[in-house]
């Protein structure tokens, strides 16, 4: 089965020896996203809605590179820093998720950096409905 690496254009380089999406067979697997900008630095420090939105964003921009869209998601794990910032999130996940919700968990941990309060991995399933 052939896979291929997503990177959408003006991407960042990752911390890390890995790629933002890779399409295989239909299915894009979207890494855990942070909510970093191009140079890996923490956005938004100590507002989770507006970190919660840039992550979906950047997710976004993932899926729509292998030629998807949001309501193809069809699961995600969600990682946060604090349950105080649940309700927050949850907001925010909600306006990219109108219709039918994926599948998901969520999980409170520490993060790569100590001002990332959240971090989403997605898979979706491109042209299929």
């Amino acid at each position: 089965m052939p896979k291929h690496a997503i990177i959408p254009p003006g991407s960042g380089v990752p911390l890390a020896p890995f790629v933002p999406g890779t399409l295989a067979d239909g299915v894009v697997y979207v890494s855990g996203t942070l909510p970093f900008d191009k140079e890996n630095n923490v956005v938004h420090v100590g507002n989770a809605a507006a970190q919660t939105r840039h992550v979906l964003e950047i997710i976004r921009g993932v899926i729509e590179t292998a030629g998807g869209s949001m309501e193809d998601v069809t699961f995600n794990s969600i990682f946060l820093t604090d349950w105080a910032n649940y309700a927050a999130i949850n907001e925010v996940y909600a306006e990219f998720f109108p219709g039918d919700k994926p599948a998901r968990f969520c999980i409170q941990c520490g993060l790569v950096k100590p001002d990332a309060l959240v971090e989403i991995a997605s898979i979706a399933h491109i042209g299929v409905r």
